[in-house]
C-alpha cells in the first residue's frame, strides 16, 4: 500500500471529525488546524489501527501532529 492511498484512508476516516470542514491535506494538524481534543484523536488512532491492522507505539503518538506523520507511522509500521 502506498503512502499516498494510506492518506486517502486516513482523510476518510478523519472526515467524520472535520466539523471546521477544512480542506485535509498532508500538513493538515489535528490540534491546530481540526482543532480535535484528545479523546477524539485518540478515538482516530484506535479507528486507524484497526483500518491498517497495526498497533502504533505509544511512545510515538505525540510526535504525530500532522495526516502526513500519522501515514508515515503507519507505512512504516506495515513495513
Amino acid at each position: 500500500m502506498t503512502n499516498e492511498e494510506i492518506r486517502t484512508k486516513i482523510y476518510e476516516l478523519i472526515t467524520p471529525l472535520n466539523k471546521k470542514g477544512i480542506s485535509l491535506k498532508p500538513e493538515t494538524t489535528f490540534a491546530s488546524d481540526l482543532e480535535l481534543d484528545s479523546l477524539t484523536v485518540m478515538d482516530l488512532v484506535a479507528d486507524i489501527e484497526d483500518e491498517f491492522d497495526i498497533l502504533l507505539p505509544i511512545n510515538k503518538l505525540p510526535e504525530l501532529e500532522t495526516i502526513q506523520q500519522v501515514a508515515d507511522a503507519v507505512e512504516e509500521d506495515l513495513g
